[in-house]
């Protein structure tokens, strides 16, 4: 890797361990919001780097949809007990089942994510949640600002947030309210792939190409699993694919792909020109502002 390359990484490494250094600081009652896909893991390798030698002093959250690859929570398992932190798990099955929330026809639990993210939010009275968002990933993560302004019911309006000048962050809230944080809003997906590449960061096995038995839908290609078996009048084939970005097993799909090793996914990243939630994320489909109607309500 050249040496242009690693300046440019180490830029963005230094920026984000400012800010996870400022929030610590600023804000009362911290936590990093954790999927255990590719942006989770470095803000969280990063947050180890941030505060070396010491522990992370502050827990991370899983909102637990129950439709999760089981290479990403066995992945999730070895970077809690690795770093020795705390887990705190929003599970939304359980909110399911004591009628918290409700089951939506189409299968996908991204809508009703929220209400249980807020209540973790509100029971555990964290003031700050770091979320692993970047403004590449959707035009309504490119509005975002690093510290993102939610007011009491978690809710997020685009046109109400404070401006950040030479890298200056207001984390001030009043009672109820909040902020999210967002580490990695500079980096693009390419910067992420480096960085990994470079400091040889774990990840779930899924995100590299492998052969796997997949069911085409829609134009996607979908993991057969327990959350997406081939239907009646569907086909199912062996395939080389990796993910580009890890969600829900029963709506995220793969990329056709022989990149098997870190470094090809660097010179495969940086050849693409879709973004990974346009290409393999089936839940952003749903309309034009899908992404930013969630957000408005509360979601990351």
């Amino acid at each position: 890797m050249n040496n242009r390359v690693l300046s440019q990484l180490r830029s963005l490494e230094a920026e984000s361990i400012h800010i996870f250094r400022e929030v610590v600081a600023e804000m009362e009652s911290p936590c990093l919001l954790f999927s255990g896909g590719k942006d989770s893991i470095v803000m969280l390798h990063l947050a180890a780097k941030a505060f070396a030698p010491a522990r992370i002093p502050f827990p991370i959250m899983h909102v637990d949809t129950g439709l999760n690859f089981p290479e990403v929570l066995a992945c999730r398992d070895r970077w809690v007990e690795r770093l020795g932190i705390q887990m705190v798990v929003a599970s939304v099955p359980d909110a399911i089942e004591r009628g918290f929330v409700q089951q939506e026809p189409n299968g996908s639990r991204n809508r009703i994510q929220t209400p249980v993210l807020l209540d973790a939010v509100e029971k555990n009275g964290f003031t700050a949640l770091f979320g692993g968002g970047r403004r590449d990933e959707e035009k309504a993560r490119a509005k975002e600002r690093v510290f993102s302004f939610r007011d009491d019911f978690g809710q997020w309006d685009p046109k109400n947030q404070r401006p950040e000048i030479w890298n200056l962050y207001n984390g001030r809230v009043h009672q109820g309210e909040s902020i999210r944080v967002f580490p990695l809003s500079n980096w693009t997906e390419l910067d992420i792939w480096s960085y990994i590449a470079a400091e040889n960061i774990e990840l779930p096995e899924l995100y590299l190409a492998a052969e796997r038995e997949v069911v085409e839908r829609g134009g996607m290609l979908f993991a057969v699993n327990e959350f997406t078996p081939v239907g009646e009048g569907e086909t199912s084939e062996i395939r080389s694919v990796r993910y580009r970005t890890i969600g829900d097993a029963n709506l995220t799909a793969a990329v056709p792909s022989t990149a098997s090793t870190l470094q090809a996914i660097v010179e495969e990243t940086a050849a693409v020109r879709m973004t990974e939630r346009g290409a393999t994320r089936g839940d952003d489909k749903v309309s034009e502002a899908a992404m930013e109607d969630r957000k408005r309500e509360g979601y990351f």
